[in-house]
C-alpha cells in the first residue's frame, strides 16, 4: 500500500504539471519549452506570498493576533490559500503576454515555435537570477513608453503606413531610456539589491500540511474517504439529474455546474470528516481486518499531509478543466477552433481571443502546479527542467489533446518509476534460484536516475507500437 501511494503521489505531481501541457501542446499543437519556467513563477509567486504574509503578520495588531490564537490555524497558515489563485494569475498573465507578442506569430511553424519558447525559457531564468527593483522600474519605464506612444500614434491618420518604421523607433528609444534608468538606479545599493539571485530558496509548508497520516488511522480515514466520495457522487451526479428535470438545463448550467460542484464538496467533506470523527477507536482484530482490506499491513507507515494536499488538488484541478472545456461556452469555442479552425472562423467564433485564453489556461495550470511542487522541496531558477521533460512524456504516453489519456499515462509512469527505483519491484520476487538474473536486473534499475532510464526505454518500445499513445485522437482530419 506504501509503494503504491507514493507511486500515486508522484503520478499527481506529474500529472499537475502535465495539465497545463497537456492543453497548450495537446489542444493548440504549440511545444512550449517555456512551460516549466512559468511553473517557476508560480513557485517564487507563492515565495512572495509567504513573505508577504510574515510581514503583515508582523504588523498585525494584538487583538488580532489574539482571534487567531483562538482558531486552530495561524494567520501564516493561510497563504497557501492566497498563493494558489496568485499564483495561476500570474502565469497566466505571462502565458497572455507570450501569446500576444511571440507565440500568435509562430502557429503552424513546430520549430520556429520550440526554438522561441527555448529562448523564452533562458530569459525567464535569468530574469529571475538577477531581478531587483532598478530593472523593474526599468521595465515599467519602457512598457509606459512603447504602449504609450503606440496608443498616441494610432490616433494619427496615416499609421498603417508608418506602423513598422515608427514600431522600430519606438522600441529604440524606448529601450535606451528605460536602460539608461535601469543603469542609473542599479547604483542605489536599496535598489540594486537582488530579490532571489540563483540560490534556491525555501517555502516552509503550513503547519497543517506538516506530518502524515499515520497507518493506524489510516483505516479510518480511507472509509471516510470512501464515504465522502460516494456522497459526493451521489450528490453531484443525482443533482444534475433532478436539475435537468426541472429546469432550462442549457440556459442555467453555466451557473447550476459549479454551484453543485461547491456544494456537494462541501457537504461531502463535512459529512466525511463527521465519520471519521464517529468511528470510535478501532479494537486489534478488527484493526486487522482493515488493514487487509486496505492492502496496508506495513507498520510504521506515513501519508505526508502535503502529498495528499497535491493529489486533492489534482483532482479539483481535473474537474475545474473537464468543466470548463465541456461546461461553459468558451470551452466550446476551444474544442471547436482545435478541430477546425477555419470554420470555427466562419462562424464567427474570435480565433485570436481563443488562442490566448487557451494559453493562459495552460499558463495559470503551470502556476498552480508551481505552488503545489513548493511543498515537496526548494524554490531555483532550474526548477521547471525537472519537470518538462516529465510533463512532455505524460502528454506523448497518453494522447495528445486527451485528458483521460495524461491521468492514465501519469499514474503508470509515477508507479513504475517508484516501484523501480525504490526497489519495491525486485523485493517483491520470490526468493527462487531461477528468478536471481531478474532480481539482479531490477536491482541494478533500483535508483532514481536509472529507474527513469528504464521508464524512458519502455516509453520508447511502447510509442513504436502506438505511435499516437494510449488514446489517439480520432477523425478524418487526424487520418489526412
Amino acid at each position: 500500500m506504501g509503494g503504491l501511494f507514493n507511486g500515486i503521489s508522484i503520478g499527481a505531481v506529474l500529472l499537475i504539471v502535465a495539465l497545463g501541457l497537456a492543453i497548450v501542446f495537446g489542444l493548440m499543437g504549440v511545444i512550449n519549452l517555456a512551460h516549466g519556467e512559468l511553473m517557476m513563477l508560480g513557485a517564487y509567486t507563492t515565495y512572495v506570498v509567504q513573505n508577504s504574509f510574515k510581514v503583515v503578520e508582523e504588523a498585525l495588531p494584538q487583538s488580532v493576533l489574539a482571534f487567531f490564537d483562538t482558531l486552530p490555524l495561524s494567520f501564516l497558515d493561510f497563504y497557501i490559500f492566497a498563493a494558489l489563485p496568485l499564483s495561476f494569475l500570474v502565469a497566466a498573465l505571462v502565458g497572455i503576454f507570450l501569446e500576444r507578442s511571440v507565440i500568435r506569430y509562430l502557429y503552424g511553424r513546430p520549430l520556429e515555435t520550440l526554438l522561441a519558447t527555448w529562448g523564452v525559457s533562458l530569459i525567464l531564468r535569468q530574469f529571475v537570477r538577477s531581478v531587483n527593483w532598478a530593472m523593474v522600474v526599468g521595465i515599467v519605464f519602457f512598457c509606459v513608453l512603447y504602449f504609450g506612444g503606440r496608443w498616441g500614434l494610432r490616433r494619427t491618420p496615416n499609421w498603417s503606413r508608418i506602423e513598422s518604421l515608427a514600431t522600430a523607433i519606438l522600441v529604440m528609444l524606448s529601450g535606451a531610456i528605460a536602460l539608461a534608468s535601469g543603469i542609473l538606479l542599479n547604483r542605489q545599493d536599496t535598489l540594486a539589491k537582488l530579490w532571489f539571485s540563483a540560490r534556491n530558496v525555501d517555502v516552509t509548508a503550513p503547519t497543517w500540511l506538516r506530518g502524515g497520516l499515520a497507518i493506524e488511522d489510516a483505516p479510518r480515514a480511507f472509509s471516510a474517504m470512501l464515504v465522502a466520495l460516494l456522497l459526493f457522487g451521489a450528490l453531484f451526479w443525482g443533482g444534475r439529474w433532478m436539475l435537468r428535470q426541472k429546469i432550462n438545463w442549457e440556459k442555467w448550467r453555466w451557473l447550476a455546474n459549479p454551484v453543485l460542484l461547491i456544494a456537494s464538496i462541501a457537504i461531502a467533506f463535512g459529512v466525511g470528516a463527521a465519520f471519521y470523527r464517529a468511528i470510535l477507536p478501532i479494537p486489534g482484530p478488527a484493526l486487522k481486518l482493515l488493514r487487509a482490506a486496505w492492502f496496508t499491513n506495513e507498520t510504521g507507515l506515513q501519508f505526508p499531509y502535503a502529498r495528499l494536499f497535491i493529489i486533492s488538488l489534482t483532482m479539483i484541478c481535473l474537474g475545474g478543466v473537464y468543466w470548463f472545456l465541456n461546461g461553459t461556452a468558451w470551452g466550446l469555442r476551444i474544442r471547436a477552433v482545435t478541430q477546425n479552425r477555419g470554420m470555427s472562423s466562419c462562424l464567427g467564433i474570435p480565433t485570436d481571443r481563443v488562442d490566448a485564453l487557451t494559453f493562459a489556461l495552460g499558463s495559470g495550470l503551470a502556476g498552480i502546479a508551481g505552488c503545489a511542487v513548493t511543498l515537496l522541496g526548494s524554490v531555483g531558477p532550474n526548477l521547471g527542467g525537472n519537470y518538462i521533460v516529465d510533463a512532455f512524456m505524460v502528454v506523448v504516453v497518453g494522447g495528445v489533446g486527451k485528458l483521460v489519456g495524461s491521468i492514465v499515462a501519469a499514474l503508470v509512469i509515477g508507479i513504475v518509476t517508484y516501484l523501480v527505483g525504490s526497489g519495491t519491484l525486485a523485493l517483491l520476487l520470490p526468493a527462487a534460484e531461477f528468478l536471481k538474473p531478474i532480481f539482479d536486473f531490477f536491482t541494478f534499475f533500483a535508483t532514481t536516475s536509472m529507474a527513469k532510464v528504464m521508464v524512458f526505454a519502455l516509453i520508447i518500445a511502447f510509442l513504436q507500437v502506438r505511435p499516437a499513445g494510449i488514446f489517439p485522437q480520432k477523425g478524418r482530419a487526424v487520418e489526412l
